[in-house]
């Protein structure tokens, strides 16, 4: 008898509600560093073409980021306002652009 190829149970779509919700945060944290600039510590972050779905301006070029083009978020690490209000002030940048950040 032939192998079958479809798939069998239930994967992906609907979750059981035992199933304990993907902490998002452990997934991206091996991809996220701490680099420092002149200006002080920032987390850094690179975003895979894939998953920019929205447009951006730089902040170092003020050039359009395109969905689907790689770069990189950062937001400060040692803000004075606390870190919640570092992480809403992110701005995504051409990854260049990063790169040559004072």
């Amino acid at each position: 008898m032939p192998r079958s190829n479809r798939p069998r149970g239930q994967r992906g779509g609907s979750r059981d509600a035992g199933e304990p919700e993907i902490d998002l945060s452990r997934v991206f944290s091996g991809r996220l560093r701490t680099e420092s600039k002149r200006d002080g510590l920032w987390n850094v972050q690179p975003l895979a073409a894939a998953s920019a779905t929205k447009y951006y301006v730089c902040p170092a070029c003020n050039l359009e980021i395109a969905p689907g083009v790689a770069h990189t978020v950062a937001w400060r690490a040692d803000g004075l306002m606390g870190e919640a209000n570092d992480l809403a002030a992110r701005r995504h940048w051409h990854s260049h652009c990063w790169k040559i950040k004072n």
